[in-house]
């Protein structure tokens, strides 16, 4: 059910994880994390999204780089 949405003008990713009602949220630096009052995560708000999907693709080829250059020892 996850739908991913992208808005250009304010830089954000937003991830719906459920339908479900969200009860509060929390602020991690620039992700908001939506919860149920089960503690569920129910929506992510990305903020500056295109630096977190670059870093976030740089450190996992970074590590894939790594693991290469492990087994070629």
């Amino acid at each position: 059910m996850t739908k991913i949405k992208y808005s250009k003008d304010v830089d954000a990713l937003l991830i719906e994880l459920s339908d479900k009602k969200i009860d509060y949220a929390e602020d991690k630096g620039n992700i908001i994390i939506h919860y149920t009052s089960e503690n569920e995560p129910v929506l992510l708000e990305i903020y500056d999204a295109k630096e977190f999907i670059q870093n976030s693709l740089a450190s996992i080829l970074n590590e894939k780089e790594n693991i290469m250059n492990e087994k070629n020892l």
